[in-house]
């Protein structure tokens, strides 16, 4: 059985995820190769070291540097601020490392561009963390569109709604500085639904798009981890450089409309992940906060039983089903990465390039910066102007 060693640079909201992942990947998928968790990496080292041990870590450096050139090392793991995606992507290629990077690839398109140029260049595999495709239901849809059983596809409408930050007294977190994070709920949740519409429709065209950032200052933090802070409504503030929402909408290659919505300002949406996509057969919804379930719809139906259906997508017939619980036992947010780490795994073993990999980063970026130019200049943008 191969194995491959990682090393991982981060170890907070992500790091966790994808520590589980690699920890629980061989007990349900047997056949995959090994991923073995040799090094992990944060810059303080009293929480990297209780990490490392929380999380089964053979150990930990401060340094991603030590990491990266470690001769133990075959597969670096980056899910550190955006920022330091770029520098740590360019020195493990360099090293001849594979890559597993989160989203967003990069602060700019040019950052990503050249992170996937010095991937090429060194033949390595390399990966980018677009979880939500790997949601069995959301594999359904794919299915659904491929097949062309939903016909053709007229509408793609999706939905990213968060309430994290509607509080106006939450600290000013690093998602809320751009030289950190790149963007605010674009970025973060509307790359996303971005890399799903290529996903599931394909590539978009042109779009034209609006943001705004409601709380212009936030209290500095005391401490912050994954989504949570602390912070005294007393205390120093700073501006926030992020947009709190972002909408646009979009023409596909394919002649379809798309909508996109992406905001951290919906009270009572926690984590409302969302899609629909309708054509000229049918429809299929998606909710993230009801991941095992999708919606479908099918004109072929007697008139007097037509609607939507719920189908729960934990059949064996279903996308990585087989390997987890018996037919309706759910699985939940955290099993998506562990579907992410089989494709990795199976990839590297295969010789071949990961999906969603850089490329698609890449892609998904150039939506991003051409959106970013239509609100500063109030105006459609092509893709290809980017």
């Amino acid at each position: 059985m191969k194995s491959f060693n990682i090393g991982m640079v981060g170890y907070k909201f992500m790091g966790k995820a994808h520590s589980h992942a690699y920890k629980d990947l061989h007990m349900f998928f047997p056949q995959t190769a090994v991923p073995k968790m040799k090094l992990i990496c944060g810059r303080d080292e009293s929480g990297v070291s209780s990490a490392a041990e929380q999380f089964g870590w053979d150990g930990y450096v401060t340094d991603w540097r030590d990491l990266v050139t470690h001769l133990d090392v075959d597969i670096v793991d980056i899910n550190a601020p955006s920022d330091a995606h770029k520098e740590i992507a360019l020195a493990a290629a360099k090293a001849g490392k594979h890559l597993f990077c989160e989203k967003p690839l990069a602060l700019t398109l040019a950052d990503a561009r050249e992170m996937l140029e010095a991937a090429e260049k060194a033949g390595v595999k390399h990966m980018v963390g677009f979880n939500y495709r790997f949601a069995p239901a959301v594999q359904l849809a794919k299915k659904l569109v491929e097949s062309g059983r939903l016909g053709d596809i007229y509408h793609f409408r999706a939905w990213f709604l968060q309430d994290w930050i509607v509080d106006p007294m939450f600290p000013l977190v690093w998602r809320l500085q751009k030289e950190i994070a790149g963007s605010g709920s674009h970025g973060d949740l509307g790359a996303h639904l971005i890399d799903l519409a290529h996903f599931l429709v394909g590539d978009m065209t042109e779009v034209i798009g609006m943001s705004e950032t409601f709380i212009k200052e936030r209290p500095l933090p005391s401490s912050m981890t994954g989504l949570s802070a602390k912070g005294s409504k007393d205390a120093p503030r700073g501006p926030v450089t992020v947009d709190d929402a972002t909408l646009f909408m979009a023409r596909f290659a394919n002649g379809a409309l798309g909508s996109f919505e992406a905001t951290r300002f919906a009270p009572g949406h926690r984590c409302t992940n969302s899609f629909e996509i309708n054509g000229s057969k049918g429809s299929v919804k998606f909710d993230f906060e009801r991941l095992n379930e999708l919606q479908v719809y099918f004109t072929s139906d007697d008139e007097d039983v037509q609607g939507f259906r719920r189908v729960l997508a934990t059949d064996s017939s279903h996308a990585y089903m087989d390997a987890w619980w018996p037919a309706g036992h759910t699985i939940g947010y955290e099993h998506t990465f562990v579907h992410e780490v089989v494709e990795l795994m199976n990839a590297i073993s295969e010789d071949r390039q990961p999906v969603p990999n850089f490329a698609d980063g890449v892609k998904c970026q150039e939506v991003l910066e051409a959106v970013d130019q239509s609100i500063a200049q109030r105006r459609w943008v092509s893709i290809s102007e980017v």
